[in-house]
């Protein structure tokens, strides 16, 4: 079993929605999920071109999907890791509902309630560039985290909302860890001391997530794998750089593969292309831990933090 903690599903299921498709993830599931993907994050992320009307556009991203779910056998949209281990006992693949980037919530906690009582239980606290949260790891100013991204850490709390850090830019990252005691996730992001790239986290972040009982989830993005050749064998050395560094038990995974959404660059890690190759990255991964350690890489980890907070 597989539980990926970051998926940009949602988009592609609203642009086919969009386009007339029905039963999208169902017709769709040898392909995204292959029998392997048994728990998957699916994130709300907001297009650089609807940021001005951001809760708007994730409203319809989330009901698209909703519908969708509705539709479908084999999917359920889980709220707590109790309902996720029913969903795949009885056969289904669980999803988790998040927001890459709490643009939709605007500067309203209220909203942010709302998207919970709609089944939100992840959030990034920013994408790539500024939201009134903080700073991502884009933007210019270096900026931490806001008065409002202070409220929305400790409404999260309240709610059961999982801490989501990657994207975030350092002063945001060290912000967040100074106003919350619970444990965070990163859930797509790398080391840094293999591939410089600022979405990736440096030694000393890593700690601090592992220090909170938390995990990082490894990225199977190119540019965030290596600069020059990325593989599948240089993505699992992260796995391994990570595991040495922080133990086996804050380690998992964050595919993030955007293979399905329009003007993908065509660009892939070399042998993890898609779903159809995690055989081999299990494999791989047999190769050098146990199979306790597999399992937690795998799965465990994640359901370990989702059950402590949601």
């Amino acid at each position: 079993m597989i539980f990926d903690a970051h998926s940009d599903l949602p988009t592609f299921v609203y642009d086919e929605r969009k386009a007339g498709k029905t039963r999208v993830l169902e017709e769709n599931y040898k392909k995204f999920f292959n029998g392997w993907v048994s728990s998957r994050v699916m994130a709300i992320w907001t297009r650089p071109e609807r940021r001005k009307d951001a809760t708007t556009y994730g409203l319809e991203v989330l009901n698209a999907l909703l519908r969708d779910v509705e539709e479908s056998e084999r999917f359920e949209l889980v709220t707590t890791v109790k309902e996720m281990k029913k969903a795949i006992e009885d056969g289904r693949v669980a999803l988790w509902l998040g927001l890459e980037g709490g643009e939709p919530i605007g500067e309203s906690l209220d909203v942010l309630e709302v998207f919970h009582r709609l089944g939100l239980r992840v959030l990034t606290l920013t994408w790539s560039l500024r939201n009134a949260i903080g700073d991502g790891v884009f933007e210019r100013t270096g900026g931490g985290l806001t008065n409002f991204g202070v409220e929305v850490v400790g409404k999260a709390e309240e709610l059961g909302i999982v801490i989501d850090l990657s994207h975030i830019n350092e002063a945001g990252f060290w912000d967040t860890l100074d106003v919350t005691s619970f444990p965070v996730i990163a859930s797509h992001s790398n080391a840094r001391a293999l591939c410089d790239n600022p979405r990736n986290l440096t030694d000393d972040q890593l700690k601090a997530i592992a220090e909170r009982d938390g995990v990082v989830g490894a990225v199977a993005i190119p540019s965030f794998v290596d600069r020059e050749r990325p593989t599948l064998g240089k993505y699992v050395e992260h796995i391994k750089y990570m595991a040495d560094l922080i133990g086996y038990k804050h380690v998992g995974l964050g595919f993030d593969f955007v293979y399905y959404l329009q003007g993908w660059s065509g660009r892939s890690v070399e042998g993890f292309e898609n779903e159809s190759k995690i055989p081999a990255l299990v494999e791989m991964l047999k190769e050098n831990f146990s199979e306790k350690e597999v399992e937690a890489i795998t799965f465990k980890n994640f359901e370990r933090v989702f059950e402590r907070i949601t």
